[in-house]
């Protein structure tokens, strides 16, 4: 490299985001992640012992797997390539296989390749990857906001470890700020500022756990702020706001959020906790959730968690959907929350749920058993022929139009697949049932014709 490329280089450095001038350089700058970078930690020790193999990075923007793929590039003696996905392509994998075998042949040196937002690569792009992998010629590191085990391919997960990286605790990020105001090289240690600790810890804070979100927002404050004549940039809380807009919301529609936030919105309405279901429907819509998504989650529960134990459950949830739909946002958060305390709110009974699972389970077990003769259709001319309806006892001609017969096939006649679970409207359920039994035996048999239906 010459002075030219070498003064070239370090003007575009200069230039870049706050954000990328501070990542760290090594395992003691790194902030946040001290479940798996802690000391004594696999993740550590294979660091610095060169010894690293196969990763998947999974976390959140900002968390930190760029700038430990970077550290991780600093402490290798191996030959370190980045590329991203979404420009990538198989010729350039070739590329790097091809060049990694003739560093290992000539030169007995490894390739490590980083591949940030390797969830974008096809079915096939990752299985270009694969062979070498398998055979150690590349260390992969990928980098992922998406689910890996949704995303990445099972040969290609079962030859690497997840890795999984969390969101950013708000003490974490203000030493990273913290950091990045006295650093007068990468930083903004060349202006004079003034900024508390208040607006540290609500920056930090409204970052949400996203560590480019707060460097970025610091220097873009720190660049609109107005010196004061002794040349003091104050960042104020208004200032912060102003940068900040509105809090970002972490969703993704397709992504992990999206199944993540519904299953806490359903589990909170089976934990009969209104205040959780509320509070899920609303970062569900701040993240740009389509809200008939929601209102399909909440006839879902209705029928589930709620079921016979208030069969108005599902009558509310169903008009919620249909009102929500009419009338469309933002007023349909009013409906969808109106649901939500209802069925949060219900009593809870999974008893028809899991009778149409346990009549599920026998189908597969039994497949295509007979149905019983005296039930079969019977409105044809020549069905008595077969037999078809012969013994049939028609129910509203006996006594509080019920009477005892067998409707299930003759191999599982005493099956039980519903089980009433005695709450709510349930426990009457569980009342009127078995007293069509006791009403038949006081009152005796009743009439004795058949009617073939």
């Amino acid at each position: 490299m010459d002075l030219f490329e070498h003064a070239s280089r370090e003007s575009i450095r200069q230039r870049a985001p706050l954000a990328v001038r501070m990542r760290p350089r090594s395992l003691d700058e790194f902030e946040g992640q001290e479940k798996i970078l802690g000391p004594g930690s696999f993740l550590r020790r294979a660091i610095i012992q060169d010894q690293l193999q196969s990763l998947i990075l999974y976390g959140p923007p900002g968390t930190g797997k760029t700038a430990l793929a970077s550290i991780i590039a600093n402490m290798t003696e191996s030959y370190f390539v980045r590329l991203n996905a979404v420009m990538a392509t198989v010729k350039d994998i070739r590329t790097v296989v091809e060049e990694a075998d003739e560093r290992r042949r000539l030169y007995g040196q490894g390739t490590k390749l980083f591949l940030d937002e390797i969830h974008r690569f096809n079915k096939a792009q990752q299985d270009a990857l694969l062979p070498f992998v398998e055979e150690g010629l590349l260390v992969l590191i990928g980098a992922t906001t998406e689910n890996p085990f949704f995303t990445i391919n099972r040969a290609l997960l079962s030859r690497s470890r997840v890795v999984q990286l969390e969101p950013l605790p708000a003490a974490s990020i203000i030493r990273i700020l913290q950091r990045a105001l006295a650093d007068e090289a990468r930083g903004l240690g060349s202006f004079v500022i003034e900024m508390g600790e208040d607006e540290l810890a609500y920056l930090a804070e409204a970052a949400d756990g996203d560590a480019r979100i707060a460097l970025n927002s610091l220097e873009l404050a720190v660049q609109i702020a107005e010196p004061r004549p002794d040349g003091v940039r104050v960042i104020s809380r208004s200032l912060l706001e102003e940068v900040l807009q509105t809090r970002i919301i972490g969703y993704d529609r397709a992504g992990d959020a999206h199944y993540d936030l519904a299953s806490c919105l359903i589990k909170s309405i089976r934990g009969s906790d209104p205040q959780a279901a509320l509070y899920w429907i609303a970062r569900m819509l701040a993240g740009g959730e389509d809200f008939r998504f929601i209102s399909r989650r909440l006839v879902i529960s209705a029928a589930e968690d709620i079921g016979l134990a208030d069969p108005q459950g599902l009558v509310v949830a169903n008009a919620a959907a249909q009102a929500a739909e009419r009338v469309g946002m933002p007023e349909a958060k009013l409906i969808l929350s109106q649901a939500a305390v209802y069925l949060a709110t219900a009593p809870k009974s999974n008893s028809a749920c899991l009778g149409i699972g346990r009549a599920a389970e026998m189908v597969e077990k039994t497949g295509n058993l007979p149905p019983p003769k005296h039930l079969r259709d019977a409105h044809y001319s020549g069905a008595e022929v077969l037999g078809h309806g012969i013994g049939y006892l028609y129910p509203h001609d006996f006594p509080h139009h019920w009477v005892e017969q067998q409707y299930l096939p003759d191999e599982i006649k005493d099956a039980v697949f519903y089980e009433p679970s005695g709450e709510g409207f349930e426990e009457k359920l569980e009342e009127r049932w078995p007293a069509c039994r006791g009403k038949r035996a006081s009152h005796g048999p009743g009439p004795k014709e058949q009617r073939n239906n």
